[in-house]
């Protein structure tokens, strides 16, 4: 990551001193994918983590594997999910596989602690311990399951060679403009393929465009942008800022973040797409930028209460005093 050509663009102030500066990059694409603003980098390779999960999805669409299995857009939702892991989660992802024959045995993203504090604390009072199902990701791999039923794969469906991964990195390919300059293992194990801030950019732009009256590719991006944001509350959870700010815009914009502080932004009435990287991985870093963004292209409002514990948010301490504020560096936006 090149952090000297990063831009300063959230610092936190304590004390009336400047104690963190957080540098990243920027682009925001039309539906042709060409750049209309950029901060920054827009050549920089990252990997897009969670961002990406619409487009990890596109595959299960246009395959028409979804439809065959006769699920709905809440299960479209889902599908892009890093959720919290909260009950209606863990139920979701459930019932989604026991209606294809299968359990979370067949799951491969491995097991780990919700977010959701009701359902943590559930588990620690019932002495029980946490699932596949309760992994922020069992959404995008019950989708990943559905799809590989359609292929008749093998249950390894994470390994890169596997026919589900190849048709998840062309749609990549396809919709990002350029050839992946590499792949990681992403936290659940499945691939992670790279790709530049403005290729990720791009393949936003193009969501954002769909009118879902056209090809396969037009219809299964409009379909999942559209379920999204009808459905933010299984996107993430509450108190995120996915689930939130998508709350504020009134589904009007579909936003998706992930991992070491990539975040994206699909706007379908201005025809906009979004990218967004903080080098540091800071993630209230790219919540205040992203947040920066949307106010600044006129889809959210600055003062509404979830823009404001984002952008140029006072931070409290454990007894309620006030202690600083993280706000935009002065010349960026």
């Amino acid at each position: 990551m090149n952090n000297s050509q990063a831009e300063p663009m959230v610092e936190l102030w304590r004390g009336g001193l400047l104690e963190s500066v957080h540098r990243g990059h920027a682009v925001i694409c039309d539906d042709m994918g060409e750049i209309v603003e950029s901060w920054g980098n827009p050549a920089e390779i990252i990997f897009p983590r969670s961002s990406c999960k619409m487009i990890q999805a596109l595959p299960l669409m246009e395959s028409g594997a979804f439809d065959a299995a006769g699920l709905t857009e809440a299960h479209a939702a889902f599908a892009c999910a890093s959720h919290y892991g909260a009950a209606l989660h863990t139920t979701m992802a459930r019932t989604w596989l026991e209606g294809l024959g299968m359990g979370e045995a067949d799951l491969r993203c491995g097991a780990h602690e919700p977010r959701d504090l009701v359902e943590r604390n559930r588990l620690i009072k019932t002495d029980e311990s946490p699932c596949q199902y309760h992994n922020n990701c069992s959404g995008k791999h019950s989708g990943m399951l559905t799809m590989n039923r359609h292929l008749k794969g093998d249950p390894e469906y994470t390994e890169v060679d596997h026919p589900l991964q190849r048709a998840i990195k062309q749609a990549f390919e396809e919709v990002t403009g350029e050839a992946s300059s590499g792949w990681g293992v992403d936290g659940c194990s499945a691939p992670n393929f790279a790709t530049s801030l403005h290729g990720l950019a791009r393949a936003m732009g193009r969501f954002a465009g769909a009118t879902g009256t056209g090809d396969k590719r037009d219809r299964a991006m409009y379909r999942l942008t559209r379920a999204m944001a009808k459905f933010p509350e299984l996107v993430a959870g509450d108190t995120s800022c996915d689930t939130e700010l998508m709350r504020a815009m009134d589904g009007k914009v579909t936003l998706k973040g992930g991992a070491e502080a990539v975040h994206v932004a699909i706007l379908p009435g201005l025809k906009r797409g979004i990218a967004l990287k903080i080098v540091d991985g800071s993630a209230r870093a790219s919540d205040a930028v992203i947040a920066a963004l949307l106010v600044r292209l006129g889809v959210l409002n600055r003062d509404h209460k979830y823009t404001r514990t984002r952008l140029n948010a006072v931070q409290k301490n454990w007894r309620g005093k006030e202690t600083g504020v993280l706000k935009l560096t002065a010349g960026f936006l």
